[in-house]
């Protein structure tokens, strides 16, 4: 591993799962979704090549998995262009260092995720309390420490502009973190949500493992801002994405999606929040 980059020193492999695990999904002929434990990333494919852009890197220790995914899909020695962070919580960045390492790549994430991804702050550490489910009561043993990616991350273009992915937009969804980015194509309506909601109540191992479909806030353990956060769903609705991918959960698309964000919103309150929150 580059001396340069690091994990935090609480790094490790988290010992969970889904029914989803391992499966992989075309959403659209140029987005690919893939599930790793409990977390989704997607490879968008680079018209007229076999290049492709990697969203989000997975859990920890999961590099061999990914690098698996990109050469099925893509061919051997496959690589992809670059790697666009939704943020940088340790589901999202599990495999990071060693993709970097591998192919060669810049990273790319918002400016506010920046101090997080170069070893500088350490996320919040998650609250236990803030749902009876049992993701939730293990959260604390889910890793916050900052890593560091050096000089390999860079901020995303200020015009809104996603390296190597023509036609979509970064937004920025505060709140689950405060540099968390979404990624929309207008043209047809693809959403890459992050963490901003998810499509599984993330707090409930048994909805976890079964990835039983609802739409639903950010996971409520790693999110301090609730505000901001209601803030970014009510964005990313009012651009009527057409097909969502999240974070966590299976996509969404339609009819199911609208109406699943509709009703977060309109019972944000009873939906979303922690019981701790008022």
């Amino acid at each position: 591993m580059d001396k340069n980059m690091n994990y935090g020193k609480d790094y490790k492999f988290i010992p969970a799962t889904s029914v989803q695990s391992g499966v992989s999904q075309e959403i659209l002929p140029d987005l690919y979704a893939h599930t790793i434990q409990i977390a989704n990333i997607v490879f968008y494919s680079i018209p007229g090549s076999n290049d492709f852009v990697l969203i989000d890197a997975g859990m920890p220790k999961s590099a061999e998995d990914i690098i698996a995914v990109a050469e099925n899909r893509f061919g051997e020695n496959a690589k992809a262009k670059a790697i666009i962070l939704t943020h940088g919580h340790f589901d999202h960045v599990g495999a990071i260092i060693e993709l970097v390492e591998r192919w060669q790549v810049p990273v790319f994430a918002h400016s506010l995720e920046l101090p997080y991804l170069k070893g500088k702050l350490d996320y919040p550490e998650p609250d236990p309390s803030v749902d009876s489910g049992l993701v939730a009561k293990m959260s604390p043993m889910f890793p916050n420490e900052a890593i560091d990616l050096g000089d390999c991350v860079h901020e995303l273009p200020s015009d809104g502009a996603v390296p190597f992915m023509e036609g979509f937009k970064w937004i920025h969804t505060p709140g689950h973190t405060p540099g968390h980015v979404s990624l929309f194509r207008e043209s047809d309506g693809a959403l890459i949500a992050g963490d901003a909601f998810v499509t599984v109540k993330q707090e409930s191992l048994y909805k976890v493992f079964t990835q039983e479909k609802e739409v639903n806030g950010p996971p409520k353990y790693l999110t301090p801002d609730w505000d901001a956060a209601f803030e970014s769903v009510k964005k990313l609705a009012s651009l009527k994405p057409s097909v969502a991918v999240t974070g966590h959960g299976v996509p969404m698309k339609g009819t199911e999606l609208t109406d699943g964000l509709a009703k977060l919103i309109h019972q944000f309150n009873q939906i979303a929040l922690p019981k701790n929150v008022k």
